[in-house]
């Protein structure tokens, strides 16, 4: 195994993992129209290659095919690597509920386990918080799934600091996992230093901002039609030309490093905290190392605080959920 990235560990809960983590998402959930079940397995099994420990993926994404998929690439070494699942969104038969019943949470567990092919889950994240399900009762049914054995480490997921607080007084929350980049940063308000406070790890999907950081995306750009950017308001014609702006900027600073837009992005992610672990999605090896090679890059004071002021200056264009979706976050 070349093992190009660093570790790091996820708060005070012992869990070490690669710097930066894999959203397995995009293979089989929103964006896979394009690749094939074969292309995604020899895409995790690179990424293993390359040092990667840390893979996300989700009960919801499918629903079901790809903890499967995750669970059948990863097969070979499971004992090298740290897999996060998530709980929530479906019920056992696949139907999309919105639900944290203690009940729901364990059968829907022993149905990730056997798919993901473990006797234990590394990471399992409540997807979203239930607000009919009281966080307490959540933690509770997950503490019970760790001392089966079934688990071994509970994570929240968009999940508010007061929330964060509450579960974490029931059962160690190793991981919270939220959206987190350059152009979505709300998690600075509370959530980030709750997170320091309590020793908690934060994993930020979407940190290239769904694609739109890379500088691979413009006004010009179409999407597939399982892709679902298409109904995101930040990625309208008018908002991916208007936030073209931020990209430039970054690509500017980025060129001067040696580094591309995303590489950039991603290390300013790993300068904020010791304790925060992107994972970025990708269907693409060369992307995938890109990607990876965003860990070796050392920003200065004075490369941050251009950042920072590149981003502040920069008024971002169109909501990031439609308002249904942004409503399930920060409870």
């Amino acid at each position: 195994m070349e093992d190009a990235v660093k570790k790091r560990a996820l708060g005070t809960s012992g869990l070490e993992v690669s710097a930066i983590g894999l959203g397995c998402m995009g293979m089989s959930h929103h964006r896979s129209a394009t690749v094939s079940r074969d292309e995604s397995i020899n895409l995790i099994r690179k990424a293993v290659d390359l040092g990667v420990t840390l893979f996300d993926t989700a009960q919801v994404y499918g629903p079901f095919t790809n903890e499967q998929l995750v669970g059948d690439a990863l097969a070979p070494v499971r004992d090298q690597v740290v897999v996060a699942t998530k709980f929530g969104q479906v019920d056992v038969s696949g139907q999309a509920v919105h639900s944290s019943r203690p009940d729901l949470i364990k059968q829907t567990t022993d149905a990730s386990l056997s798919r993901l092919g473990v006797e234990t889950i590394d990471l399992l994240y409540q997807h979203r918080v239930d607000p009919d399900v009281p966080i307490e009762e959540v933690a509770g049914a997950v503490k019970d799934l760790i001392q089966q054995g079934k688990v071994k480490h509970f994570g929240l997921s968009e999940a508010g600091a007061e929330t964060i607080r509450r579960a974490h007084a029931v059962q160690q929350v190793t991981a919270v996992q939220s959206e987190y980049s350059l152009w979505w940063r709300r998690p600075e308000e509370e959530v980030l230093p709750a997170c320091e406070q309590l020793g908690i790890g934060f994993v930020p999907y979407s940190p290239l901002g769904r694609g739109f950081l890379t500088g691979a995306i413009d006004e010009h750009t179409t999407f597939d039609s399982s892709d679902n950017r298409n109904a995101l308001p930040r990625f309208t014609v008018e908002a991916r030309k208007a936030n073209q702006a931020l990209v430039n900027r970054l690509r500017t600073i980025s060129e001067r490093k040696g580094a591309t837009p995303a590489q950039l992005a991603l290390a300013w992610l790993l300068s904020q905290a010791t304790w925060i672990v992107p994972i970025p999605g990708t269907t693409k090896v060369p992307r995938l190392k890109e990607n990876l090679g965003a860990a070796a890059i050392e920003l200065t004071s004075d490369d941050l605080a251009e950042i920072d002021r590149a981003a502040s200056e920069i008024l971002i264009v169109g909501d990031r959920y439609p308002v249904a979706l942004e409503q399930m976050t920060n409870h």
